[in-house]
């Protein structure tokens, strides 16, 4: 897709300084863009890559002296760089509807505008909405409820009863509403617990590849409006997780635990079961939380501390070997100076 700078910066809302009319073909790095090209900088140290720079324009933060003729000035660069990626990229595929090879029970209800790719699979009672994407591989299990604009990638799979808001994109392989785990203790052996709950993944939530959201016990497990999931994550039974968060790679919440609003976990952290996360939380990687967390923190380490605390400790811990090594002196030091006041 071609358009103006004009457009572009319509788009993202950014000031526009420089030919309104120069046409743009595509988003791309400052060391590959070429003519035709835009380039987005936000951090200052990376002004001296425009010198050989090729782009015919820069998305740019106020107060940059960037010496360049065509700019798009804006607070959030980045998020300019995203809205005028989305927009070059064009609208999404038009619906197709049922491609052969498709296998779609009788009692499914399917919008016209919808596009299901061969090898996906729909039960019974599903319902999905206009513009939906299934890609190959999907599978959605009787009852699924399925909004508009969403995005299935291939392999992804929906269990019974489980209801997706609309623009909600998986992610390939991503399961929704694999059954929790649960199992009461007989003997020396252990009893299924039957999961009879759902999940439910409010608007414009997104989960990443591989990732697991176990459907409840009873009741539901509940992902809310704009939460957005990186690859490998889980999610137990009954857990709930608020607006707008974000969990990377191989972080997990355990069962029944409630998150709040606007909460990060970094790359291999983690909740245990039960608790409540309070808003406005970050948990940094390899962080776990194991009792609640008030609202309002950045925490680390296990058991979590303050994050600036954690730091420190850190930076401690190469020098205890030397440290050790001093106290065992001073120990020793002390000894002999002990025994000779004894002595006199």
């Amino acid at each position: 897709m071609v358009a103006t700078l004009q457009q572009l910066a319509d788009v993202s809302g950014a000031e526009l300084r420089g030919n309104p009319e120069l046409e743009i073909q595509r988003v791309f790095p400052i060391d590959l863009a070429e003519e035709g090209d835009i380039t987005f900088l936000s951090n200052p140290k990376y002004l001296s890559k425009l010198q050989d720079c090729r782009a015919s324009a820069v998305i740019v933060a106020p107060g940059l002296d960037v010496p360049r003729e065509n700019l798009l000035i804006t607070a959030n660069p980045y998020l300019a760089f995203a809205k005028i990626l989305t927009f070059l990229q064009g609208p999404a595929e038009a619906g197709r509807g049922v491609l052969p090879g498709a296998l779609i029970s009788d009692s499914a209800e399917l919008a016209d505008s919808v596009t299901v790719h061969p090898g996906a699979v729909v039960g019974e009672n599903v319902v999905v909405g206009p513009g939906t994407v299934l890609h190959p591989g999907v599978v959605l299990y009787a009852g699924v409820t399925v909004g508009a604009d969403c995005l299935l990638h291939a392999g992804a799979i929906v269990r019974e009863g489980c209801c997706l808001g609309d623009r909600v994109i998986l992610q390939p392989s991503a399961i929704i509403g694999a059954d929790g785990f649960g199992f009461a203790p007989d003997g020396a052996s252990y009893y299924k617990i039957p999961q009879v709950g759902i999940v439910v993944l409010e608007d414009d939530v997104e989960i990443g590849a591989c990732s697991c959201i176990d459907r409840a016990a009873l009741g539901e497990t509940r992902i809310r409006r704009g939460t957005k999931f990186d690859n490998l994550v889980q999610i137990g039974h009954n857990a709930e997780v608020g607006e707008d968060c974000i969990m990377v790679s191989q972080s997990g919440i355990a069962g029944s635990t409630k998150v709040g609003n606007h909460c990060t976990f970094g790359g291999q952290s983690a909740v245990a079961g039960h608790l409540k996360i309070g808003d406005n939380v970050t948990i940094g990687g390899r962080g776990g939380a194991t009792n609640n967390v008030e609202s309002n923190q950045m925490l680390t380490g296990l058991p979590l501390m303050p994050h600036r605390e954690w730091l420190k400790m850190s930076m401690s811990l190469p020098k205890v070997p030397a440290m050790r090594k001093e106290l065992n002196q001073l120990k020793k030091r002390l000894a002999e100076l002990e025994a000779k006041f004894s002595e006199e």
